[in-house]
C-alpha cells in the first residue's frame, strides 16, 4: 500500500459518522467541510442526480430527528442558520458521492471516508466476537468465575446516559 499523506486527519472523519434511526451515516455539512465544497453546492450536485440516491442511500432528516441530533451537542452553530434539516448519507451515499463529486480531493476524501467506515464496522465485529468468546467461557467453566464474567461483561457494555431525577427538588433553606 501507498503511505498517502491523509487529506483530512482520521479521528475528524471519524467524529462525523453518527447513528440515526440504527443507520450510521455522515451528514451533508460535515461531508461539505470534508470535501472542502459549500454544502449547497454538494446537495446540488447531488439533486442533479437524483437516480444515483435512493432513500438507503440517503434521507433528509425529519424535523423530530434534527431536534434531537441538536439536543445531544452543546452547540448548534454548526447547524445553525438552516432553513431546512440537513440530508444524512449512509455508507453507500458516500461511496456514490465519488461518481458526483470528482475532484481529486473528493476522491481521496471518499477513500479515507470508506476506510473509516471499514475501521468501525471491524471494531463492532470483534466486541461482538469477544462477547461471544466470553459466553462460550463463561458455560464451560463453573460458578466461582461467574463474578470474574460479570465483571468483563460490565466493562464491555456501553455506559448508561446520566438519569434526570423527576419531579421538583425543593430549594435549600
Amino acid at each position: 500500500m501507498v503511505n498517502e499523506r491523509s487529506v483530512v486527519p482520521v479521528e475528524k472523519i471519524e467524529k462525523a459518522i453518527l447513528q440515526i434511526d440504527g443507520k450510521r451515516v455522515m451528514l451533508d455539512a460535515d461531508l461539505a467541510e470534508l470535501y472542502g465544497v459549500e454544502t449547497k453546492v454538494l446537495i446540488q450536485a447531488v439533486k442533479r442526480n437524483k437516480d444515483r440516491f435512493p432513500q438507503d442511500f440517503m434521507f433528509q432528516l425529519t424535523k423530530k430527528q434534527f431536534d434531537i441530533l441538536r439536543s445531544q451537542f452543546v452547540t448548534s452553530s454548526q447547524w445553525g442558520g438552516r432553513r431546512y434539516p440537513p440530508y444524512a448519507f449512509t455508507e453507500q451515499g458516500v461511496a456514490m458521492l465519488s461518481s458526483v463529486l470528482r475532484s481529486p480531493r473528493a476522491i481521496r476524501v471518499n477513500i479515507e471516508i470508506m476506510r473509516a467506515f471499514v475501521r468501525l464496522r471491524q471494531m463492532l465485529a470483534s466486541n461482538v466476537e469477544l462477547a461471544r468468546k466470553i459466553d462460550e467461557l463463561e458455560k464451560k467453566y463453573d460458578a466461582q468465575f461467574k463474578v470474574v464474567f460479570d465483571a468483563i461483561k460490565q466493562l464491555m457494555a456501553p455506559p448508561e446516559p446520566p438519569k434526570r431525577p423527576l419531579g421538583f427538588r425543593k430549594g435549600k433553606e
